[in-house]
């Protein structure tokens, strides 16, 4: 945890690498993940880079291993997940693997061509086979048209006998997409002005499409006509609506040996077929095994060699130079990859480190576990925190379950929260391994941590409002005795609770007595009880961000901010709000319920604090009824005036404080120019302190280089949204008790509407709708109270840690630490697409 309570201390390191150990070196960081390396060659052309060859060599190895797995899964072919992914691999294995890639790609398009071939000749005797099955019906009906008697036949003379020979019908036989039948059937009645006589008929089962694999469903068709000028227009026709056109005989003898031949084609070409496949399919499944290592490799390979277009080459042309942000805590570790890199080529000339000073901003970088990303996350969406900069994600693991729940109470509820994450938490590593493609459960993942603590969380403050599913439970016993009249015995639910005559003395253990359930005033009480606990939870929670801005001044050494910001803050803070809540415990340590007595204060009647807190700053007296006090000690309005005083004499402290000091300073001080800090508040061990206090001596030296009239008007704008944020942020702590109270609501209400009914009948149906009004709310209570009010709160807590609570010391003007990661490179290749 102490890593997260700033940034980690970042340095620029420069690189010195002998050319032939780089390709190593690059690879033993990568594998690290923890340099972020910076662009040396900003101005030059990507093309004229010295390493774009082996890059665009990389991009064509991309390219033959997107066919080769497209080929894989086009045939359905598991890809194995390697359990331990390979290194990059060696300059010298990158010539054999390109070789093989090159060659298995060859192959593969060589099986994809034939099989190709061979499916379009199946096809072809498929549909000649289907042309021949189909019309044969055709000529069968024209046959019986044109079988006469032999009497008739007698009757006819020879004229007419010649004059049917020369008018015979001619005819097409073919196959036609099933789509382009009606626009086919149309233009033939065109070209023809209805002179053509189409039969057609469907062909049952889908054909494949040899070159997709697509599902083919077409349509046998026959066209009569006479004269071959109708038979030329008939044929273009059919080539513009890409129908394929068989010879088909017109005698029957012919058709059935016709069928016979074709039937033993395809039983020649089917085997052919089946054992081209089986060999596809052996060669697809030893290379799916590899698919993988050599995905990574090559990416791994691309990445080392697009790192290496960021270094310089030295005048000499023997060594590399690069530049990197780094950890002062990993530099061992760079050390080590550089040596590592050094002895895996044999180079006698080892490469080195160089840690050089720079008036840079680096980056920022909070080093998490998979326990603590999720909520450093929850910063970062807000905004980066600048660089040891104080790290809200710390607090944040506890008070960020703890508002939630606060909003959140209900046992039940958060105990289905809490098996949830419990359930993410103890199946990470399976359901990792799965690498789910569903984004909205890839976020609940990522997130599993957060919603195990706030279901936590939850669990206590239900117990604490004695919630589970807006019931009640009554472990410790009650500290009521009601006492009912025959006429309230009936009517359970009219009863108020009055503490001067139902109360026993001695409160409930833990949280809600259980009687308030019954109570016909449960409402009004929970309504100010939880209005007053979000009060004093923001109230609390608002000082502690202001207190947090302390860390952030001693570290980079704004000592005079403590007491010109810090101070006017917590004090305007304190004197007012603070004193709201004081007076609301001061409320129930002082006065009972007992006929309006107080413990000590004789007889008075309990204070409203807030009429109290709103005639507090109108410097108003407060006029209590006949027979009570009017302030809860002596002196009370003295002390509420002079709290006002004292917050209103902050205002102009606040405003003027910190532009009147810089003023003075500049006065002085002699003006001295300076190049900046040349280490940005970095403070390594190795540094001598003369350098540390010339960084912060040049980083004052950069404020006075602003403008007073923009410090004055930076100053006003930054004391107005503090005084007006005191205001309103306190305000918006009530969300806590609103959301609280319509969460309570609903569950009550969902449970007397829907699951209630279900317990009213005493026959055996109602055994039946038991079950069925339980499902129904068991459904509404995941769907709304669990999901939809469990979002809801989620969305409120961030924004009062966004708003309220980070505002008060948060800058967030930073920007993130990328590292060179091969694994980062491979998670972000392999995230689904949207």
């Amino acid at each position: 945890m102490g890593d997260m309570f700033r940034s980690e201390q970042m340095v620029l390191a420069q690189l010195f690498i002998q050319p032939e150990a780089a390709y190593f070196a690059i690879s033993e960081l990568g594998e690290s993940g923890i340099v972020q390396f910076r662009d040396l060659n900003e101005n030059v052309n990507l093309f004229q880079r010295k390493f774009v060859n082996e890059v665009r060599r990389c991009d064509e190895m991309e390219r033959k291993l997107r066919y080769i797995e497209a080929e894989v899964k086009k045939d359905n072919v598991a890809i194995p997940d390697q359990s331990e992914l390979p290194k990059a691999p060696n300059p010298r294995e990158i010539i054999d693997l390109e070789a093989h890639l090159e060659k298995t790609e060859g192959d593969i398009k060589e099986l994809s061509e034939s099989a190709v071939n061979l499916k379009s000749n199946y096809l072809e005797l498929i549909e000649l086979k289907q042309v021949l099955e189909k019309t044969q019906a055709f000529f069968n009906e024209q046959d019986e048209a044109n079988g006469l008697d032999s009497a008739h036949k007698a009757l006819i003379n020879d004229e007419s006998h010649n004059v049917s020979i020369r008018g015979r019908l001619g005819f097409v036989a073919g196959v036609i997409n099933r789509e382009r039948v009606p626009g086919f059937e149309r233009m033939l009645w065109r070209i023809s002005r209805g002179n053509v006589f189409l039969r057609q008929v469907e062909i049952e089962k889908p054909l494949e499409d040899p070159a997709t694999g697509n599902q083919l469903y077409k349509t046998v068709f026959v066209a009569f006509f006479q004269g071959e000028q109708l038979k030329t227009r008939i044929k273009k026709v059919c080539a513009g609506y890409h129908a394929s056109l068989y010879a088909c005989p017109s005698s029957l003898q012919e058709r059935n040996e016709m069928l016979k031949g074709v039937c033993t084609r395809l039983e020649d070409l089917n085997l052919v077929l089946n054992q081209t496949q089986d060999h596809r399919q052996r060669v697809l499944v030893s290379v799916a095994k590899e698919l993988q290592n050599w995905s990574v490799m090559v990416s791994k390979m691309k990445a080392i060699y697009h790192t290496l277009n960021f270094f310089n080459m030295d005048v000499t042309k023997k060594c590399l130079i690069g530049e990197c942000w780094v950890s002062s805590k990993d530099i061992p570790v760079v050390q080590k990859a550089l040596s590592d890199g050094s002895s895996a080529c044999g180079s006698s000339i080892p490469s080195f480190l160089n840690v050089i000073n720079t008036n840079e901003d680096p980056p920022t970088f909070n080093r998490t576990n998979k326990f603590t990303r999720g909520f450093q996350n929850l910063i970062d969406s807000y905004g980066v925190a600048s660089y040891r900069e104080a790290n809200p994600a710390l607090y944040t693991i506890i008070t960020f379950p703890f508002l939630f729940a606060v909003m959140f109470g209900d046992v039940g509820h958060a105990m289905i929260m809490a098996l949830f994450g419990g359930y993410l938490v103890v199946s990470e590593k399976k359901i990792m391994t799965k690498k789910s493609n569903n984004e909205i459960f890839n976020i609940f993942f990522a997130g599993r941590y957060i919603i195990l603590l706030m279901g936590l969380f939850s669990m206590y403050t239900g117990f604490v409002y004695n919630d589970i599913f807006s019931k009640s439970m009554n472990i410790f016993g009650s500290s009521w005795f009601v006492q009912f009249n025959k006429e309230q015995a009936l009517e359970l639910d009219e009863r108020d609770l009055d503490p001067r005559y139902d109360y026993t003395g001695t409160p409930y253990f833990i949280g809600m007595d259980p009687a308030w359930q019954l109570a016909k005033n449960k409402i009004i009480f929970l309504n100010s009880y939880k209005m007053k606990l979000s009060i004093i939870f923001g109230v609390v929670h608002m000082i502690f961000g202001v207190c947090v801005s302390v860390v952030n001044f001693v570290h980079f050494r704004k000592y005079s901010s403590i007491f010109l910001e810090f101070l006017p803050q917590i004090l305007l803070l304190c004197f007012l709000f603070l004193w709201m809540v004081v007076m609301m415990f001061m409320k129930w340590i002082l006065y009972s319920a007992d006929l309006g007595k107080p413990v000590e204060l004789g007889t008075s009647c309990a204070p409203n604090v807030l009429i109290y807190f709103i005639n507090m700053m109108l410097f108003k007296a407060t006029e209590s009824p006949e027979g009570c006090k009017d302030y809860m000690f002596e002196g009370q309005q003295t002390v509420q005036q002079i709290l006002v005083f004292l917050s209103l004499i902050c205002i102009p402290v606040l405003l003027l404080g910190k532009p009147l000091y810089i003023k003075c300073t500049r006065k002085s001080k002699p003006h001295v120019r300076s190049n900046g800090d040349v280490n940005q508040g970095m403070e390594l061990g190795e540094y001598p302190e003369a350098q540390q206090n010339a960084a912060a001596t040049s980083q004052g030296d950069e404020e006075e280089e602003e403008p007073m009239s923009e410090i004055f008007i930076h100053q006003a704008i930054h004391t107005i949204e503090y005084v007006l944020s005191t205001i309103s942020h306190t305000a918006s702590y009530l969300r806590l008790w609103a959301l609280s109270l319509a969460h309570a609501q609903l569950s009550e209400v969902l449970w007397s509407m829907l699951f209630r009914m279900g317990l009213t009948s005493s026959s055996y149906v109602g055994a039946i709708t038991a079950f069925v009004f339980f499902a129904a709310w068991a459904a509404f209570t995941i769907a709304i109270l669990v999901t939809m009010e469990g979002l809801s709160a989620f969305l409120h807590t961030l924004r009062l840690h966004w708003v309220e609570f980070m505002s008060k010391f948060y800058a967030g003007l930073g920007y993130p630490f990328q590292p060179f990661s091969f694994k980062a490179i491979l998670e972000e290749e392999n995230a689904p697409e949207d």
